[in-house]
């Protein structure tokens, strides 16, 4: 099959989201490997290292999940704009394909954007998009206990908490809930 070099933009009340180009990817590697252990990490699945990256090793990487889309799929990871300035990333990957079990996620690298209502405004934009461009039957998320702010985007997105598996993340020496949040289409176009 040929791949579709489409590209997408999708405009939010406070955010852009849109395709990842090639001149971002420096930006977005600055972004994201911001020092031995950026803040945002922290939040973001910290029990799980940072996949160490040079630029060029991480510009390989962005292109071969470019690569990885099958035809007419939509792009897995779009960048976040605020008034054409990149703040993060909105993401989605297959838990189990075959049955459209998809999980999305949402990386706001810069802390200056937090708690200002810019990941609920690209988390709901996101979720929109793959409703709209995928024949899902439910979105999900998993965060952990600690990210009390994922876990309110989720609520706002009207999803419900579906499972809480308890102290199975450790971090710093403390343990933590995973939880799983998800949305059925059905509910989802009655809030829209």
């Amino acid at each position: 099959m040929q791949k579709m070099n489409k590209t997408t933009k999708l405009y939010g009340e406070l955010v852009t989201l849109r395709t990842i180009e090639e001149e971002d990817i420096p930006t977005l590697y600055h972004l994201i490997y911001n020092g031995e252990n950026p803040e945002w990490k922290k939040w973001d699945a910290p029990y799980y290292p940072l996949e160490p990256h040079t630029l060029d090793s991480y510009r390989s990487h962005e292109l071969a999940r470019k690569d990885r889309l099958e035809s007419l799929e939509p792009d897995s990871r779009l960048i976040i704009e605020v008034d054409g300035q990149i703040i993060g990333t909105v993401t989605y990957y297959w838990e189990h394909k075959a049955s459209l079990w998809l999980e999305v996620g949402i990386g706001i690298y810069d802390p200056d954007y937090w708690n200002g209502g810019y990941g609920s405004d690209a988390m709901s934009i996101w979720i929109d998009h793959l409703f709209r461009s995928l024949p899902l039957v439910r979105v999900g998320l998993t965060t952990w206990s600690r990210n009390e702010r994922m876990m309110r985007v989720g609520k706002k997105m009207g999803m419900k908490i579906e499972g809480r598996l308890r102290k199975c993340r450790i971090f710093e020496g403390a343990y933590y809930d995973s939880i799983r949040m998800g949305i059925l289409r059905e509910e989802w176009m009655k809030k829209a």
